[in-house]
């Protein structure tokens, strides 16, 4: 599937009424099992990339995502989402550059986020949405345009304010995203007020959060894992290195995928153009 196919299609699959579940690979191995898996998408997330070149979320250069995009849409024919965090304005070229290079990697759709590491805040709504509309004339400019998302991270950056958050959302609607997203939001209420603003919303899943039939029968219509996969993914490393340094014992051994899975989806080369 042509990369431009690839776009039309991720657009179409928020234009059904069906639930698109879009898990986060960290590299193209996990990317290559989601799609063996049967996933219809696909979406990078920040923090697991982060972690898997030793470092922490938000401290990745652009370059860096960049490869990192590259390597998945080689390694995978699904359209590919990108957690491109603030998207780098202070970058050369700022936003539109990394507009640029993103759908030049081969990214199907990508986000941008209102919080900035370097302040540890949350941006000015104004300033927010104003990078919002950059992204979206960018990303909206291609023959095939990429699938913008513009997030409100009140939510997981501890500010509980849910009419700040539909503000946000709404001016970021209205600067052009065509998804909008407020990770961290966990009661079915709540996030049905975010379908209210009436474009396709995005819903992060968690342990203590609804589950795919409740918010689907509210209108949701994209949930993503962020890093909780490959959080689980650690997890059950260190699980494992645990038991073999205080018991002795492999046990762990048992819970690997079997080669038949593996075969299935690494036995090929990746196809992208």
């Amino acid at each position: 599937m042509s990369l431009e196919a690839r776009r039309a299609r991720f657009r179409a699959l928020h234009e059904r009424e069906k639930l698109l579940v879009m898990p986060n690979p960290w590299d193209a191995g996990s990317a290559c099992l989601l799609e063996s898996a049967g996933f219809e998408a696909l979406a990078t997330t920040s923090a697991g990339f982060a972690w898997s070149t030793g470092k922490l979320d938000q401290r990745v250069p652009r370059e860096e995502l960049v490869a990192h995009v590259s390597s998945l849409t080689r390694a995978t024919e699904l359209p590919l989402n990108v957690d491109s965090e603030r998207c780098y304005p202070d970058d050369p070229g700022g936003v539109t550059e990394t507009v640029a290079l993103l759908a030049a990697a081969g990214a199907a759709g990508f986000s941008i986020e209102d919080y900035d590491p370097a302040t540890g805040a949350i941006d000015d709504i104004d300033l927010a949405a104003a990078r919002v509309a950059e992204a979206a004339e960018a990303a909206h400019a291609l023959d095939e345009p990429l699938v913008l998302t513009g997030r409100a991270e009140n939510h997981i950056r501890g500010v509980d304010d849910l009419d700040d958050t539909i503000a946000r959302l709404s001016a970021y609607r209205d600067a052009g995203a065509d998804v909008v997203y407020a990770p961290g939001l966990t009661r079915l209420a709540d996030i049905e007020k975010v379908v209210a603003l009436g474009i396709p919303v995005n819903v992060l899943a968690l342990p203590a959060g609804p589950s795919l039939l409740e918010l689907e029968s509210i209108g949701v219509r994209r949930v993503s894992t962020g890093s909780l996969l490959a959080g689980a993914a650690y997890g059950a490393l260190l699980a494992g290195a645990r038991e073999l340094q205080q018991d002795g014992t492999s046990h762990y051994g048992a819970n690997g995928p079997s080669r038949e899975t593996l075969e299935a989806a690494f036995g090929r080369e990746g196809s992208a153009e």
